[in-house]
């Protein structure tokens, strides 16, 4: 009986000293999984007024190598879908010119984040925080139209007169650098889990995200009838008889580079371990 009585209060004795030293231990966090989806935007000669009014989807995956409490670095993918249309315009001119695109993004990125305050997953004082993010991508478009209800890819028809080398212009490249730039909020919801929110800006190096830049080259430079003629001046369809599309006329403005946006929520899995605290 005495043995007995001796290894239950061997066992509870373990069991208490194990529960103190756990709970003495520190929680480190390491890093993050997450998924975000949410809505993008564009901006840029279509768009020339920040309008808002033609989100579309977007999806990301990253992950986020954690230096602390404050200081993170990311390395994300994104797909985003982008376009515009001059009917959604208020100036008289962009409506007559009558253009139209929109386009897939597919976005890699290595950013920076940094806490406004200390973040510590568990720790529910520290559980919440602002950030910024600032860093430098890469990501590929390929604008498309429609005509007749058909789907067509604008670069192969060189609608500013690529092709025929117009003005010394050649074929635009489909990727281009961005340098993303926004803020964010993060909540932990449990020990694994966190919840955010942000929206960042993405100043990009093209301004043929939309496949609109400089002036016309006029419908001599295109076969006639060709769906390049009838996509590099879509201003017959509203007025067949005062067309815009003369040879160096304005139809986009190169000293001004393409953008967009992207605001998405997100869950993040926390990859973490405890240890013991340090001496203080």
């Amino acid at each position: 009986m005495k043995m007995k009585i001796a290894a239950l209060i061997l066992f509870i004795s373990i069991a208490v000293n194990a529960n103190a030293q756990s709970q003495n231990l520190e929680y480190v966090q390491k890093g993050e999984f997450g998924i975000t989806v949410g809505v993008a935007h564009y901006f840029g000669d279509l768009n020339t007024r920040v309008g808002l009014n033609r989100p579309k989807p977007a999806l990301g995956l990253f992950f986020r190598k954690q230096f602390g409490n404050y200081v993170g670095l990311r390395l994300s993918a994104h797909y985003a879908q982008v376009g515009y249309s001059d009917i959604y315009s208020k100036n008289e001119y962009q409506k007559t010119r009558n253009l139209s695109f929109n386009s897939n993004i597919w976005e890699v990125a290595l950013q920076g984040d940094f806490n406004f305050f200390k973040f510590v997953p568990t720790d529910p004082y520290y559980a919440f925080t602002p950030y910024i993010t600032l860093g430098v991508g890469v990501f590929t478009y390929d604008p498309y139209a429609y005509t007749n209800g058909e789907k067509e890819f604008l670069r192969p028809l060189g609608t500013e007169g690529q092709l025929v080398g117009f003005q010394g212009r050649k074929p635009y490249n489909t990727m281009a650098v961005c340098i993303p730039l926004g803020v964010g909020i993060k909540y932990n919801l449990s020990e694994k889990i966190n919840f955010s929110f942000e929206i960042a800006h993405r100043f990009t190096t093209t301004d043929y995200l939309d496949d609109v830049s400089t002036t016309y080259a006029g419908i001599g430079n295109f076969s006639p009838l060709s769906k390049a003629a009838l996509l590099q001046d879509r201003s017959v369809e509203i007025d067949p008889d005062r067309p815009l599309g003369i040879a160096g006329r304005q139809r986009g403005w190169s000293k001004q580079r393409d953008q967009y946006i992207i605001a998405e929520v997100g869950l993040t899995y926390n990859i973490s371990r405890y240890r013991c605290p340090s001496a203080k």
